[in-house]
């Protein structure tokens, strides 16, 4: 085995394991070197985690260099799906966490891996799904890919030294929420009532294309240099209210009914 890649003691390469069906995702937005998706591989396997989304990698994708450093997360490499763009990447999802340690222009709340673990178990209680959004190495996030998250994501370090490798990112949301569904861990309850459940990122999408479209018309976003702000700020509003699929259908029929049927 290379040095570097050192498997501790104790771990059976040869189990078969499957993730809860409804574990969270981690989501990698442009990650530029393979070994480095490898060793986020490994660092989800370790907590649990077998859901991998790779959005646009930059030296495409599947790749050889990661198995390596991997150290054998095969199942994770193997089962990695690949996307376009970070919105499609989330679709299927009800709540994002956005793993970024920039001050942003938007009003989002910040919490930390721990406090994000319990949410995403809670959730899961209810019948929804979370993911962790993490950029790639050099730049990280940017705006638009933030703007998807329902809350930052912050691990609270030494202030004077606070750099984190993407793997380590990644293992400090997957270790919290591996702890937070141990036995011993505090009970649990469910927080979405029978008659629905959280919207999907795609709906939330939807509702969001639907709703610009209706302001584009109205002139209310003619600013150019000012809309993507705007757009951005209105979603925040939105995301913060951890909407539900029936209260989306709502919106759209509050939107459509302001569209289409304006009164004098």
């Amino acid at each position: 085995m290379k040095a570097g890649y050192h498997n501790m003691a104790g771990t059976d390469s040869t189990a078969a394991y499957a993730a809860p069906p409804d574990a969270p995702a981690i989501i990698l937005v442009r990650p530029q070197l393979a070994e480095n998706i490898g060793m986020v591989a490994r660092a989800m396997l370790n907590c649990g985690l077998t859901d991998l989304r790779l959005v646009a990698p930059r030296d495409g994708w599947p790749n050889q260099r990661a198995v390596a450093p991997s150290s054998g997360a095969d199942q994770v490499i193997a089962a990695a799906r690949l996307y376009d763009t970070a919105a499609e990447a989330v679709a299927d999802l009800q709540r994002i966490y956005a793993a970024t340690a920039r001050p942003r222009d938007m009003v989002l709340d910040e919490v930390t891996p721990r406090q994000a673990a319990q949410e995403v178990r809670a959730l899961a209680d209810g019948g929804g799904r979370s993911g962790y959004l993490f950029g790639g190495e050099a730049m990280g996030l940017n705006n638009d890919d933030v703007a998807l998250g329902d809350a930052i994501l912050a691990v609270p370090l030494n202030p004077a030294f606070c750099s984190l490798n993407l793997a380590q990112a990644v293992l400090t949301a997957a270790y919290e929420w591996f702890q937070a569904g141990r036995d011993d861990a505090p009970e649990r309850r469910a927080v979405w009532p029978k008659e629905t459940r959280p919207a999907t990122k795609a709906e939330l999408l939807g509702f969001f294309a639907q709703l610009e479209d209706a302001l584009d018309a109205s002139g209310f976003l003619h600013v150019q240099e000012k809309r993507p702000i705007m757009v951005r700020n209105l979603r925040n509003i939105f995301q913060r209210a951890s909407l539900t699929e029936q209260e989306i259908r709502a919106l759209r029929g509050v939107v459509t009914s302001l569209t289409l049927y304006p009164r004098d």
